[in-house]
């Protein structure tokens, strides 16, 4: 069988339960040899609210108990320079060679949004896609922008195929429940902070308890 990378990369200001159930979701589809998660370092940097070391340790709270194996790659943050998906999935393309299948795992909302990234066509010559559906992100191609529709025609396989593929086909899941936000949580908190005990949202259903605990010890995320 072919050697598989599960990537899922994002800002992760942050880790919620929808990046958990992604991740998990991929895990269960793909079996694969390896799930990486890979906190990114926005072009946008000052829109990140928490640092990069704060970030890494609350996803490897969210993911340390998982019933799947997870690696946290630092590259993107330790390059020290704004973040590409194409320029990652070129490096690791060269770390594992032609043979190996790279999935790089997405929600919906990025679909609709894949023909802003540089370079994004170039991303199937790199990697397989998997793309989850989450409440009011429709995978449907006359949703799509009419040039990522295209890019996808073509390329749709199952998890499977998917797999045993090195790059250029597309998965999509249509099992994905959790409608969450990383800017819905943050609202959540600055709300939950001013409001003090008379709490306006059961935080607990949007992160994981250790992150919450973490973001609360620091102080993350009331202003």
């Amino acid at each position: 069988m072919m050697h598989c990378i599960a990537l899922l990369g994002g800002s992760f200001d942050p880790v919620h339960h929808g990046h958990v159930a992604l991740a998990a979701l991929f895990a269960g589809l793909l079996q694969p040899d390896q799930l990486r998660i890979l906190p990114a370092r926005p072009w946008q940097k000052s829109s990140l609210q928490a640092s990069d070391s704060q970030r890494v340790e609350m996803l490897e709270l969210a993911f340390g108990g998982q019933a799947f194996d997870v690696t946290i790659d630092l590259q993107e943050i330790e390059r020290g320079s704004a973040s590409y998906t194409v320029e990652t999935l070129r490096g690791l393309r060269s770390e594992l060679g032609d043979a190996a299948s790279i999935v790089f795992v997405m929600g919906a909302d990025q679909l609709q949004k894949l023909d802003t990234w540089r370079d994004w066509k170039e991303l199937f010559e790199l990697a397989n896609l998997g793309v989850a559906a989450r409440p009011g992100y429709a995978l449907d191609q006359d949703k799509l922008p009419p040039a990522v529709a295209s890019a996808l025609a073509g390329r749709l396989a199952t998890p499977a195929e998917v797999r045993d593929t090195p790059h250029g086909k597309v998965c999509l899941a249509h099992t994905l429940a959790v409608d969450i936000s990383a800017t819905q949580v943050r609202n959540a908190l600055r709300a939950d902070a001013d409001n003090g005990s008379d709490k306006v949202t059961d935080l607990g259903a949007l992160v994981p308890p250790q992150v919450l605990d973490y973001i609360q010890q620091h102080n993350l995320y009331k202003t």
